[in-house]
């Protein structure tokens, strides 16, 4: 909703302890923390005085736990900075408030008590190291004030009670954009509710494409060329736009807000690693709609292990023949270009080896899905996820021609892929915000609706608590998103932010969908019910873009190695 909508339930929020100022007197001892977290956990995982892969994968607990707790003191951060920010332009109100409290309240005593990596594995300060003294100086009177005053059942029916005064109100307070974004949210939503959100469901269950009718309306809003230069046929956005749309896209449904992240990522590949040429062909054509693209690194036995890729591209003349195979790749039938990683020189192992090519093919259909010579593909049958379709590719002779080598040069494949990541990462973060954002909006409505014992399922306390969670945890990861993006968007490395971004979002997106389902009991079970939909699509985001262990785990090198 609108900012202006978010806080109309509430004027200014003039309380004598804010959820900021809490969070302000706390966050010293958290910061201490976590850098005697980073030292403890460094400990034992250098061998030699470098960082050892054998040992942080022997110490994977601790080591992925210092991601968590990293990604928690990251949360409080940008809660506090987000509450200062709303506070000076006079936009602060209970709301957001509450929101905040019951949020970092939540997250400060998870710290100490044990932070959930998964619904069974909680990790705990001991196991990363951390001595008696160091856990009790984090737990400062601040601290057992910001717990104390946070997670409250009081201030949790009090935000409930506050988005519930307004009956079309379904966010979790004012996200702190300007004008211009709130446009580009406005216009989103009402597109999703034109097009996407009535038709979503039927989509999912028939297993359909995504109509081309609505790719073509998604072009003409100019959501392919977001984030592409002006001068290349974009609209030349910030990240923080990006944000935003993927948002609004996957609240409606998740398969048309990843659309968006198809020629995100191809366009970050060609802008980042092209040759002039290729930037003037490929980008128009990108960001018009004209050519969509599909991304090709996944192999059968390597899944993200990608030294280990097999699939081979061999010169001949004018031509690269690439032989090998491919899965779990989105939307392959309708795409015009493939982002494809091969192994150029097999004589170099691991990355060295491995090169992009912008892979020419013909648009297929349901019943000739691949017509072009040397190239043969697999439907693979989904949970969620779908509108686009997962392949398994096979190449056998597949012809690229030589000037689509990105780059010119070969064996820089990895490294521009690698270039790619902070944005993907960004991206699937906002995906799993507007994914959660979509079970707080069917849980919210079906608690207003549905009547048990003679009252609104919105009246009982555990029904109410678990909106509360989700409207608070949604906040938590849109602001580490929105943080990642404008550092991003200011040319700073953010892989550390866009890394806890998209590990949080997607822990959060699995927890509001299952909420929201546990809202609507047996009926939530029922493939009538969208909620449905929307826990099988949430369940994909801690897998694609880095798994959440492989995300922990290059977080953790990361604050291992300073």
């Amino acid at each position: 909703m609108s900012a202006q909508a978010a806080t109309a339930p509430s004027a200014t929020f003039t309380a004598p302890a804010s959820a900021v100022t809490l969070i302000a007197a706390a966050l010293p001892g958290f910061e201490t923390l976590l850098q005697e977290a980073i030292a403890a956990v460094r400990q034992q995982v250098t061998a030699d005085g470098r960082i050892s892969s054998a040992l942080l994968e022997a110490q994977q607990h601790a080591a992925h736990g210092l991601a968590w707790l990293a990604t928690y003191v990251m949360a409080l951060r940008e809660l506090k900075a987000y509450g200062e920010r709303l506070a000076a332009e006079d936009r602060y109100g209970a709301i957001e408030d509450h929101a905040i409290r019951i949020g970092a309240g939540e997250y400060a005593a998870q710290i100490f008590g044990g932070i959930p990596m998964s619904q069974g594995e909680i990790v705990r300060l001991a196991a990363l190291g951390l001595s008696e003294q160091a856990i009790a100086a984090a737990n400062t009177p601040a601290a057992q004030m910001l717990i104390a005053q946070g997670n409250t059942p009081q201030n949790r029916a009090r935000l409930v009670e506050l988005f519930s005064q307004d009956d079309g109100a379904a966010g979790v307070g004012d996200p702190g954009l300007d004008e211009t974004l709130e446009a580009i949210r406005s216009e989103m939503r009402r597109f999703c509710a034109a097009e996407v959100t009535p038709h979503a469901h039927e989509w999912h269950l028939k297993n359909d494409y995504i109509p081309m009718a609505v790719v073509e309306k998604m072009a003409e809003l100019g959501v392919f060329g977001l984030t592409i230069p002006e001068e290349f046929g974009g609209m030349g956005l910030t990240k923080v736009s990006m944000c935003v749309v993927s948002e609004e896209l996957s609240r409606g449904y998740l398969g048309v807000g990843s659309l968006g992240t198809r020629s995100e990522i191809a366009a970050e590949l060609i802008l980042c690693g092209g040759t002039t040429e290729q930037k003037e062909h490929w980008l128009p054509k990108l960001a018009s709609g004209e050519v969509l693209p599909t991304a090709v690194f996944t192999e059968p036995n390597t899944g993200s292990d990608l030294a280990s890729l097999r699939t081979r591209a061999v010169k001949d003349g004018d031509v690269w023949k690439v032989s090998g195979n491919k899965t779990w790749i989105t939307h392959p039938v309708r795409a015009d270009i493939m982002t494809l990683l091969v192994r150029t020189d097999p004589t170099e192992t691991g990355y060295k080896g491995l090169s992009m090519l912008i892979a020419q093919k013909p648009r297929g259909t349901d019943e000739d899905p691949f017509p072009v010579e040397g190239l043969t593909g697999g439907e693979i049958e989904v949970l969620g996820y779908r509108g686009m379709k997962e392949y398994e590719l096979a190449f056998d002779g597949f012809e690229v021609k030589a000037e689509n080598l990105l780059g010119g040069v070969e064996g820089q494949g990895f490294k521009q892929l690698m270039q790619t990541f902070e944005a993907a990462r960004i991206q699937t973060a906002a995906r799993a915000v507007g994914v959660a954002q979509s079970a707080f909006d069917l849980g919210l409505r079906y608690a207003r609706e549905r009547v048990q014992f003679g009252k609104k399922l919105i009246a009982f306390p555990r029904v109410a608590d678990k909106l509360a969670m989700m409207a608070a945890e949604i906040m938590i990861t849109r602001q580490l998103t929105y943080f990642a993006a404008r550092e991003k968007d200011a040319e700073r490395r953010c892989d550390l932010e866009a890394g806890m971004a998209k590990l949080l979002g997607a822990r959060v997106a699995w927890a509001a969908a299952d909420n929201a389902l546990q809202i609507h009991g047996g009926n939530g079970f029922a493939l009538e019910y969208a909620i449905s939909r929307v826990l099988c699509d949430a369940r994909i985001l801690n897998i694609f873009e880095g798994a959440a262990e492989i995300q922990a785990q290059v977080i953790a090198r990361r604050l291992a190695e300073g």
